[in-house]
């Protein structure tokens, strides 16, 4: 996700997008202008036109499900609109939003990653609208705290935390473990409440011929791994260092480095295949879903596909030990491009995904609503997701994701944590490896 060169990008996004255009001109419809917009979704039976969709949650997901039932709401009342929605794979957006926005054939409003190298840049490029005034009017600034305000607001070099707002959150989400409670309790397992506890599970398990923890090398879970396993020897002032530019980060010494050496342990204890290496975060769920491995570290966008498509056993999820700080944030932004079509109409999406009843439906289905009536949850294993999630809140432990501090940076930690996963590279060479980028590109964030 993170090189900082502005410029360098913008020109290259923009010589890109001929090429682009006729990618997306196949799976894109017409996006007409909407007639009679007026701002509120109450009156807006007599607009007329297109609203171009996109996000990438799974049809079966807690995100996915909500956001199905919003737009069903929304052609309800907006009959005149067709929506063309797409849904796009997550990486497909990652790696050309910035020539999709520089083109006449993007979405009118889309799922997009927050943090300053993903929403921070575009918002920097000028490719996304400034949703200020329309967060004051319409009352999300008053649905959010501040603490979930921070990822919707950047300031004029896309660093979050201040200054206009270019997204939406309205959802939550944190890295928790996932775990196989029929698996625990066959090897008698208690939960752990503290690393050496969790890792002395894992050598039950190595010991009883299982891999413990599903994995994949190939996108964003080891990077993610990595990030918690340095958080579980960090505090808050290197958090504010590594996201916030505070003190300048040595990937040598510290949580950084402590990180990465714990990652090279865990792979060589057999925590981690090394077959992981190529693997995507899609064969790492599936893994857990089938019962192959009883551990997954990752985040609370899996929860409503795990309780879905889960028969065979019974599972739970917890804190990860030993740690007061997690990888969390709000959720990913719903932002408007700013050559979109039909802006009154993606406002009109964004309220009512803010409605009650679409968090409340988000809530029950496994999602971290931020806008829910706490007692219309019903289920008590999204009852204590949303319980963990706010215990991470009210004691600032939200640290945010590794990728974000720089552009281009999620590519460079894949191909890192790969290398230490097929052991190609000692913990110190990765970190050789991965401190460059970062440096670099903190330098240009800063220099403007």
């Amino acid at each position: 996700m993170f090189r900082r060169r502005y410029r360098a990008v913008k020109v290259a996004a923009v010589a890109a997008v001929a090429a682009v255009s006729l990618t997306l001109a196949a799976c894109g419809g017409s996006s007409d202008t909407a007639s009679g917009a007026s701002g509120a979704s109450g009156s807006a039976a007599t607009q007329e036109g297109t609203l171009k969709l996109w996000h990438y949650e799974s049809a079966n997901g807690a995100m996915g499900i909500a956001w199905d039932k919003a737009i069903e709401t929304f052609k309800a009342e907006h009959p005149g609109v067709t929506v063309d929605f797409e849904r796009k794979a997550f990486e497909q957006i990652q790696q050309n939003a910035g020539m999709i926005l520089s083109s006449d054939e993007g979405p009118d409003i889309m799922e997009y990653n927050k943090g300053n190298a993903t929403a921070g840049l575009l918002a920097s490029q000028g490719l996304l609208t400034d949703l200020t005034e329309q967060a004051q009017s319409r009352g999300w600034a008053d649905k959010l705290s501040p603490s979930l305000q921070t990822t919707a607001r950047y300031d004029e070099h896309g660093v979050m935390g201040s200054g206009n707002w270019y997204g939406v959150p309205n959802y939550g989400e944190y890295v928790m473990v996932y775990y196989n409670k029929d698996a625990f309790a066959a090897n008698n397992i208690a939960v752990p409440t503290t690393l050496p506890e969790f890792t002395a599970a894992m050598d039950t398990f190595v010991a009883a011929g299982t891999t413990p923890v599903c994995m994949a090398g190939a996108e964003y879970p080891a990077g993610q791994l990595w990030y918690q396993l340095a958080l579980s020897q960090a505090d808050r002032s290197f958090v504010d260092n590594y996201q916030l530019y505070k003190n300048p980060v040595d990937f040598q010494n510290g949580p950084t480095a402590k990180g990465a050496e714990m990652f090279n342990e865990w792979v060589q204890r057999g925590y981690i295949s090394g077959d992981s290496a190529s693997l995507k975060a899609e064969d790492m769920g599936t893994a857990f879903i089938g019962g192959k491995c009883p551990v997954m570290i990752s985040g609370s966008w899996w929860f409503g596909r795990l309780a879905d498509e889960i028969k065979a056993f019974d599972w739970g999820t917890f804190l990860f030990p030993g740690s007061k700080l997690s990888l969390g944030s709000s959720g990913n932004l719903w932002v408007v491009p700013e050559a979109s079509k039909n802006k009154e109409l993606a406002y009109d999406f964004i309220d009512i995904t803010m409605r009650p009843e679409i968090q409340n439906l988000l809530g029950n289905s496994g999602g971290i609503p931020v806008a829910a009536d706490p007692s219309a949850i019903t289920d008590p294993k999204t009852a204590e997701l949303i319980k963990n999630f706010n215990t991470l809140s009210a004691n600032d432990g939200l640290a945010f994701y590794p990728d974000w501090p720089v552009p281009g940076f999620y590519d460079v930690l894949v191909s890192g944590f790969q290398s230490l996963i097929n052991q190609s590279k000692s913990p110190a060479e990765v970190m050789d490896q991965i401190s460059g980028p970062y440096t670099e590109g903190v330098a240009a964030v800063q220099a403007g």
